[in-house]
């Protein structure tokens, strides 16, 4: 997303929400009621055609299941860009006041920028608030912004550990349970073979964000108009000590950004040993890298000290109505049909995605499934538990979108140069409390 876009929203925003409330903890179930089940029920046997905007590879067959149900109800499914590249087209419309849909895919590390500008619907007042146990901790608690409930969670991304046996079975190597012992490991193998690493890393923010969950950092909040970012917190400062040793010694590759053809070539033929990402990166190894077949497996985060269960989370969406929609209840439907529905679930699973849902979290049928290209593991049992591990208390930015994308001038910087992470991390935080101030927030860190 480019800044002048993401300008537009938050001065947006600034002028139209109120201060005081809360990101996190409070369900949304005091809300005012605007219709009930009854009635969104009823708007979806009406002849409508609802516009929705999504990049998912299992929109287009969800979207078939639920014309199925719902004959009535044309979806015009439009994929406009993923991830920012939607974000910006978004914001444009929103800001012209044309060509808005009536739902959109929002990341959960996005949301809050479109809620602080009031371009979202508040599902707590259509009964969403209900639907709280349905849903895993952190995914709920994502989709819960300044007391609402602004979307309904697609997917989730807890943070697992990708790693291939072969590599530490030919070097002797143990799979690592804790990040001292996955230290070692990283030098054992570019000892072995100075072209090979533990894993790729250029400073990737999603993942960063996530990596300084899992260590207990909780840098960024935001009450109403109020943003504290302090990238200097302990559990920031856990995870930049330990990470940083792999940045400054050179044991992990600096050099290959994710998703370029380098980095699937290095995926493919043993060059990095793991892969740390959300569980949605197991679709992507077996679309993305077919040859390595057999070859991953995948286990949980390694932790601190041995003992200790904590997760990050990286990635997810939710199902997001658009507040200038002109078919709202008919949208509504749409949304929490879309991620909610059983047939919807097993679509999003059977194409890759971590459930959010724990119906499908707990359901035998999903987490006894051997998978041929994990070896015939049963990885979503790892899934699972990770998943149950994510710690709670995690806050995006309002401005998230923006934060990551100038985490190159600062973070990917150190890495560049086999530098110092925390340097890096705090040079980040100081930009984002300039940027954050001249767009009209109080920072109080």
């Amino acid at each position: 997303m480019s800044a002048a876009a993401v300008c537009v929203a938050i001065s947006v925003g600034l002028t139209a929400c109120s201060p005081g409330g809360s990101s996190t903890n409070e369900s949304g179930a005091g809300a005012k009621q605007l219709a009930t089940a009854s009635q969104i029920e009823a708007a979806l046997q009406k002849p409508t055609t609802l516009t929705v905007w999504g990049w998912a590879p299992q929109d287009a067959p969800v979207i078939a299941a639920f014309e199925k149900a719902y004959p009535k109800i044309k979806i015009n499914l439009q994929n406009v860009g993923s991830s920012g590249t939607e974000y910006t087209k978004l914001q444009n419309v929103i800001k012209a006041g044309s060509g808005v849909p009536d739902v959109a895919q929002i990341e959960y590390n996005a949301l809050p920028s479109f809620v602080l500008n009031k371009s979202l619907v508040n599902l707590a007042q259509y009964g969403q608030a209900k639907n709280k146990s349905k849903f895993s901790d952190a995914s709920w608690e994502a989709v819960n912004v300044l007391g609402g409930i602004y979307g309904v969670p697609q997917d989730t991304g807890p943070l697992e550990m990708f790693y291939r046996p072969d590599v530490f079975n030919s070097l002797g190597l143990s799979v690592p349970q804790t990040w001292d012992e996955y230290i070692a490991d990283a030098k054992k193998i570019h000892e072995a073979n100075p072209e090979n690493y533990i894993t790729a890393d250029t400073g990737e923010p999603n993942i960063l964000n996530g990596m300084i969950w899992q260590a207990g950092g909780r840098p960024y909040s935001t009450s109403g108009t109020k943003v504290s970012i302090n990238l200097q917190d302990n559990g920031t400062k856990r995870f930049s000590s330990m990470w940083g040793q792999l940045v400054s010694q050179g044991l992990v590759d600096t050099t290959v950004p994710t998703f370029t053809p380098d980095w699937f070539t290095g995926l493919a033929n043993g060059k990095y040993a793991t892969l740390i990402t959300g569980g949605w990166g197991s679709g992507s190894l077996i679309n993305h890298v077919p040859t390595a077949t057999g070859k991953w497996r995948a286990a949980l985060l390694p932790q601190y000290k041995k003992g200790e269960q904590a997760n990050g989370q990286t990635g997810g969406s939710t199902s997001a109505v658009l507040a200038a929609s002109k078919h709202k209840l008919a949208a509504v439907g749409f949304a929490q049909w879309f991620s909610q529905n059983k047939e919807a679930n097993q679509i999003w699973v059977a194409n890759g995605a971590t459930p959010s849902m724990t119906a499908v979290l707990n359901s035998p049928d999903w987490l006894n499934q051997h998978v041929d290209y994990f070896g015939g593991q049963q990885i979503y049992k790892v899934f699972a538990e990770a998943t149950r591990q994510v710690s709670p208390g995690w806050q995006f930015l309002p401005y998230q979108v923006y934060a990551n994308s100038i985490v190159g001038d600062s973070v990917g910087q150190e890495y560049a140069k086999h530098g110092d992470l925390q340097a890096g991390l705090t040079k980040w935080g100081e930009s984002l409390k300039k940027y954050g101030a001249s767009q009209g927030f109080t920072i109080t860190k």
